[in-house]
């Protein structure tokens, strides 16, 4: 039982205790219950009994005592200081451990003599301990008004990181928060995105569910299909209602905050109703239940994931539990009443006379020659080393703490006037002070120190349940999830080594909803989590090129789409090029024309003798041949890619050559009606106003005026290289743009006004007498001249892109052909064919 007072006996039931220079304190559970006696106002109070003797904690105990004897053994550490111990059980009630941390801070636990002339109650300068998140808030909160370090093993709210409420309270365990933290990294691994969460209906499981869905939403790591409540005891309808909730969702992980007396409940419901092909992930609390690891259960929970404390191990403790013996005074320290206890529950025996606060329970006696080996007890198996390996941590965090203030350079310290501390006037605020910055690496290899909330470095190891051949359920340790120094998480896990409970021997696929490959866009469901998403194609000249992306980015100018819209493709780039068939058709027709108009040149300078020929005003029918194999030569300069100088010189080109023609043939007109006036009484005077200076001057001025408009529209705005992409987003048009639209025009404007007076002056001279009437050629030339241009301007409008090119070019082509056919055409006929005809007298109509 648990009490207090002076004389040894009484003193060795309290827990167990060892002098030393410096002494730590330990709350443990060491038995399970206690009874507290009525109070009396009249009588002296009774201190309460406590029984149910707990193994685990009584081993959680030794390993204190274990780690303390191991420091003073370590010529290193604390030389010279020897470390005692005053380890109290709190019987699992927190008034129990409340007196006990009181007991142990003010010194009324029992006086040991500490040197031959100086006798006094060292000083408890910390504490190991509690278990309980419940009772370390209430410890904590005494202790930290005189910084009395506490430092827990198994407390693991998130609430006790708060250091305005507690101050001096440390732990060697992950709080809460890590164990949501290390759940979300195992979802993001395994790319579980649609999970749900059951937790139980106390503290532990509602803060958890707010910490889970408030990180899960900041993590981005995925969203919750449900989130539900487990009643305390067996109730039917909720449960069932519970597990008709998991089975008509889509979440195949189901992780569960709770105590194993919870799950107990629940899985027998989902047994009931045969409820397979889940995922479980277990909170720490019910990792390692065996009590779950039936066979019965087994079908649904095997392949479970789970949490579990650090597994470390401690070279040496299994050699000093085996020289556990109760004869009195062993090991060096008080504690054998408990010793005895733990014998007696061991080996099922009784000592006569039954320590004192004990009852007489009968049994066979212990004769004290029991072997520890010999006995079928979990308390020797120290392969899952957890709540043990915390306590020697927290041992070693304290020692170190001490040593680091022991080695303190006088006039070079850290409190006020540089002072150091000492063991003489050792103050319990300045071992905070020192465990705030400790930092050592355990002989298992992992780092202790602690971060501003007094919380250590976290580190968790990750469970699986193993269903074997043989029906037996098996725990083993897959991984381990930490955060480093620096403040990053680190997840390992061996996934060779996992069993997962479903056919394809693989992870199973708990998405609400599939990823969006690249070219679609995530949109959210209305009313549902935002996991819960449709894949909307991007639109043209937008892509996504990540998967789950959650908007489509445009393309830049020069770029389009693919067809998946997954990456952007340079957009084609269109022009009238010389290797389509449009462009080599147009290219053939130029050189046709220019060919033709060289070979009528040339049979017109063969036969410059004949009659038609010098007829028809030799001079000026060179210069239209002339300037029609330069209309047929400047289309050419309309096809292939866009350039400045051809830019520039298309229009230029085109312009003046087709003035230079129809210039021409404005004067030959001229000239012809002259003459036809000139027959005629009184008319011989107009002849002179048409001789060969005036004709040649005539042709000048006027192709002038037309090279002055095309020099002043390329000074003033020039054509140049355009990329359009108004006529098509998928293409980039690659065109002349004309620069000045005015200059256009009046290039159009002039070459109009030329031909239509031309037409107008050969259409009144159509009906001269002459049997070859060269005003009747002029002036079909002329009709089918204009409307080839008539035509093209609103065609030129219509087109897009390249074909605008190429109606302009086949329209200087068309009016070239047909100047060329209808004005030279017949004279050929009658020079190469009808050489009759080709007399002076046949062209004046005079042969019959």
């Amino acid at each position: 039982g648990w009490s207090t007072g002076s004389n040894e006996s009484t003193r060795a039931s309290n827990g167990m205790h060892r002098a030393g220079d410096v002494v730590l304190g330990g709350l443990f559970e060491i038995h399970f219950f206690s009874v507290f006696p009525d109070l009396s106002f009249s009588s002296k109070p009774q201190q309460p009994t406590c029984h149910g003797f707990d193994v685990l904690g009584f081993r959680q105990a030794q390993t204190m005592a274990f780690a303390i004897d191991e420091v003073n053994r370590n010529p290193h550490l604390l030389p010279n200081v020897t470390l005692g111990y005053s380890i109290y059980d709190n019987c699992v009630k927190l008034a129990i451990g409340f007196r006990a941390a009181l007991s142990l801070i003010s010194g009324e636990e029992e006086r040991f003599e500490l040197t031959d002339t100086c006798k006094g109650s060292p000083p408890v300068i910390g504490i190991v301990g509690d278990s309980s998140s419940t009772r370390s808030i209430a410890i904590s909160t005494v202790l930290g008004l005189y910084r009395v370090p506490m430092v827990s093993y198994f407390a693991t709210c998130s609430c006790l990181s708060d250091r305005q409420m507690f101050p001096s309270f440390f732990r060697t365990i992950p709080s809460d928060a890590f164990q949501v933290s290390a759940m979300i990294q195992i979802l993001k691994h395994f790319s579980w995105t649609w999970a749900g969460l059951l937790v139980s209906d106390d503290d532990y499981g509602l803060h958890a569910a707010r910490s889970f869905q408030s990180d899960l939403a900041e993590s981005g790591g995925g969203c919750l299909a449900y989130v539900e409540v487990l009643p305390w005891g067996e109730d039917r309808p909720e449960l069932r209602r519970i597990v008709d909730v998991m089975k008509a969702s889509t979440a195949l992980v189901v992780i569960v905050f709770a105590h194993e007396t919870h799950m107990i409940n629940l899985m027998e419901e989902v047994r009931r109703q045969n409820v397979t092909g889940l995922q479980w992930i277990a909170s720490e609390a019910w990792t390692a239940a065996s009590v779950l690891q039936t066979p019965e259960l087994m079908p649904f929970l095997a392949g479970t994931l789970g949490i579990a404390i650090r597994r470390g191990e401690i070279s040496g403790l299994r050699e000093f539990l085996q020289g556990i013996h109760p004869e009195e005074r062993s090991n060096n320290h008080y504690g054998n009443s408990l010793v005895k206890q733990f014998w007696e529950h061991t080996f099922q025996c009784k000592f006569a006379p039954p320590p004192a606060g004990q009852v007489d329970t009968g049994g066979r006696p212990c004769t004290g020659r029991e072997h520890l080996e010999d006995a079928e007890t979990e308390f020797m198996d120290l392969s899952n080393l957890r709540p043990e390996y915390n306590v020697y941590k927290a041992v070693y965090a304290l020692a170190y703490a001490i040593d680091d203030m022991l080695k303190c350079e006088p006039g070079r310290g850290p409190f006020g006037g540089k002072r150091c501390g000492s063991l003489k006037q050792l103050e319990p605020w300045q071992i905070v002070y020192y465990l705030e910055k400790v930092n050592f690496t355990t002989p298992f290899g992992d780092q202790v120190s602690f971060d501003e909330n007094g919380d250590a470095l976290p580190i968790y190891d990750i469970m699986n349940w193993l269903w074997l051949p043989d029906g037996r359920a098996k725990v083993q340790n897959i991984g381990e999830v930490k955060r480093s120094p620096s403040r990053d998480e680190e997840l390992t896990i061996h996934e060779d080594k996992i069993f997962w409970n479903f056919e394809s021997k693989k992870p199973p696929h708990s998405v609400c909803s599939e990823s969006c490959p690249p070219g679609t866009r995530m949109s959210r469901k209305k009313g549902q989590p935002v996991c819960c998403f449709d894949c909307l194609p991007c639109s043209e000249g937008k892509i996504s090129n990540t998967t789950d992306s959650m908007e489509c980015t445009s393309c830049p100018e020069d770029f389009w789409s693919s067809p998946q819209r997954g990456h952007c493709v340079p957009k084609k780039t269109e022009f009238l090029s010389y290797h389509e068939p449009l462009g080599i058709c147009l290219t053939a027709a130029s050189l046709l024309g220019t060919v033709i108009s060289a070979v009528v040149l040339g049979i017109f300078i063969h036969h410059r003798s004949t009659p038609v020929v010098r007829a028809n005003n030799s001079e000026l029918s060179y210069q239209i041949l002339v300037s029609l194999k330069l209309c047929f030569l400047c289309s050419l300069l309309f096809i292939g890619r866009p350039r400045l100088w051809t830019c520039q010189l298309r229009h230029a080109a085109f312009g003046i050559s087709f003035v230079l023609c129809v210039s021409c043939i404005l004067v030959k007109t001229m000239v012809v009606l002259a003459v036809f006036r000139a027959s005629k009484p009184g008319g011989g005077a107009t002849l002179k106003w048409f001789g060969a200076v005036q004709q040649r001057m005539t042709v000048i001025i006027l192709t002038s005026i037309q090279a002055a408009i095309c020099l002043s529209w390329i000074l003033l705005a020039s054509p140049f290289p355009h990329k359009n992409t108004q006529y098509s987003n998928e293409r980039i048009i690659y065109e002349c743009a004309v620069g000045s639209t005015v200059g256009f025009i009046l290039l159009l404007s002039y070459i109009g006004l030329l031909a239509t007076l031309s037409f107008l002056i050969a259409f009144y001279s159509r009906k001269l007498p002459d049997s070859f009437n060269e005003a009747k050629l002029i002036t079909f030339s002329m009709l089918i001249f204009c409307a080839v241009w008539v035509a093209f301007v609103p065609a030129y409008i219509s087109s897009p892109g390249k074909y605008a090119d190429a109606v302009e070019v086949f329209a200087i082509l068309a009016s070239s052909f047909g100047l060329l056919a209808a004005l030279f055409g017949p004279k050929c006929y009658i020079v190469l064919l009808r050489p009759e005809k080709n007399t002076k007298n046949a062209i004046m109509g005079r042969v019959k």
